[in-house]
């Protein structure tokens, strides 16, 4: 009777030791905000910022002909994605704020969307490879969040933007440098259905 349960207990600690130690895939984070919380007692709620505000003047950014020349509404989501004509945010280091630049891409895209009006995006938070996974995928959460609350900022439907954090695990340049690591720092489009 001794042997068997102690037999049956290393069998539930060899098991459970190894459902903890496989990694699980990013999940896509819900697209509305969490409600706010309280801190300790007595405290008043916590509401996440406000996004900011949109740059007074739109920046022109010239247009690819080659990708938005033509009916896109024609084209496969496949085809779409493979030649993007959004255009990605990119972010300075530790930050989820979004500069004026940022801000003349998102404008872009808001044109881009209200153009094709039942496209559906997922919003991918992207770090560079500096700091600890779970800070990244924090990171990257709360950037794909900025570049969402701007967008309904300009207008766009919250109900055709969802978010998703890939933290540091898929790098747009592999190279271990600050050219790199500053086009990691992004938040990227990709539409998910029209």
């Amino acid at each position: 009777m001794r042997r068997t349960s102690l037999a049956l207990l290393v069998v539930v600690v060899f098991g459970f030791a190894a459902a903890c130690g496989k990694k699980q895939p990013p999940v896509a984070r819900p697209t509305t905000p969490p409600p706010a919380t309280t801190g300790a007692a007595g405290t008043t709620p916590t509401r996440p910022p406000t996004p900011p505000e949109p740059v007074p003047e739109p920046v022109t950014i010239p247009a690819d002909p080659t990708v938005t020349s033509g009916d896109m509404s024609a084209r496969s989501i496949d085809e779409i994605n493979k030649q993007s004509p959004f255009q990605p945010v990119l972010f300075a280091l530790d930050s989820e704020e979004i500069d004026a630049r940022g801000q003349a891409a998102l404008q872009n895209n808001a044109q881009i969307l209200k153009q094709y009006g039942t496209w559906v995006l997922t919003i991918e938070g992207h770090c560079d490879e500096r700091g600890t996974p779970e800070y990244n995928l924090a990171l990257g959460e709360r950037r794909a969040i900025a570049a969402r609350d701007y967008l309904v900022s300009l207008g766009v439907a919250p109900d055709r933007l969802k978010t998703v954090s890939y933290g540091n695990e898929f790098p747009f340049d592999p190279a271990h440098t600050e050219e790199a690591y500053s086009q990691n720092r992004r938040a990227h489009f990709v539409v998910t259905a029209k």
